[in-house]
């Protein structure tokens, strides 16, 4: 077995294995995602028991395998407990792990996903800013991060300022009044729709969730966050179908 590295990380998903084993993913800084064994974790009175569980956030020591990682301890400093004890905020947190499992890559620096999934979860136990806006905040910023950097900040065919317009999801951003034409598929988006993307795509992370909406533009908001992850996401969220199951 090889020499132990410990990673900064959290815990995206854990699955049984054996009589009582875990395979867990982990989203590292240092490493991206990778798969870790711990053994023995699902007996009570493991020292791995409680960090081999979604949400666990610290540092995790393991040895590093041929194709996988065996977990040898673990020092957690955030286990997100009060979001166990929220149905609603539980399943949203859920579809957040899901969705950065999905961009996790292994070797690649994971810190600014694992950065934002650290202040998305503590942002949805926040009773002053909608669920509902978490949601949408995170997809956005998430997608800003892996690449997906919708033009909000000036027309992509003139190069115009732009305070409000036409955004185009197929084309991957927005348009002017003058350049309409060119956005295929565009929705024309008011000032404060527009204004509301701008701050998601370049706000600092720690200034991310400080803003709220009216229900009007939460709701423009959705319908352009929705159809620009079409574009770029392909894959059905299975936590997604539960929390719509539970929140309609």
């Amino acid at each position: 077995m090889g020499e132990v590295i410990t990673v900064t990380g959290m815990v995206l998903s854990a699955m049984p294995v054996g009589d009582y084993d875990k395979r867990l993913v982990l989203l590292t800084k240092e490493r991206g995602k990778i798969t870790a064994f711990a053994k023995g974790s699902r007996r009570q009175n493991s020292p791995l028991l409680a960090p081999s569980r979604p949400f666990a956030f610290g540092t995790f020591s393991v040895y590093e395998g041929r194709t996988a990682y065996t977990l040898h301890s673990a020092s957690i400093s955030q286990y997100y407990e009060t979001l166990t004890t929220d149905m609603e905020a539980v399943t949203y947190g859920f579809y957040f792990l899901e969705f950065a499992d999905y961009y996790g890559r292994e070797n690649i620096d994971g810190g600014q996903i694992l950065n934002l999934l650290y202040v998305t979860l503590k942002a949805i136990q926040n009773n002053n800013i909608a669920n509902t806006l978490v949601k949408l905040i995170y997809e956005l910023r998430l997608m800003v991060i892996n690449g997906e950097y919708p033009q909000v900040f000036e027309c992509i065919h003139c190069s115009k300022k732009l305070t409000s317009g036409y955004f185009s999801p197929v084309r991957g951003g927005m348009f002017c009044e003058d350049c309409k034409g060119f956005a295929r598929g565009g929705m024309s988006t008011s000032e404060a729709t527009t204004y509301a993307m701008q701050y998601i795509v370049a706000a600092p992370l720690e200034k991310l969730y400080t803003f709220t909406l009216t229900k009007d533009v939460e709701k423009e908001l959705a319908q352009r966050v929705s159809n620009y992850k079409k574009c770029y996401v392909d894959k059905e969220f299975h936590t997604l179908s539960v929390l719509e199951a539970i929140t309609t």
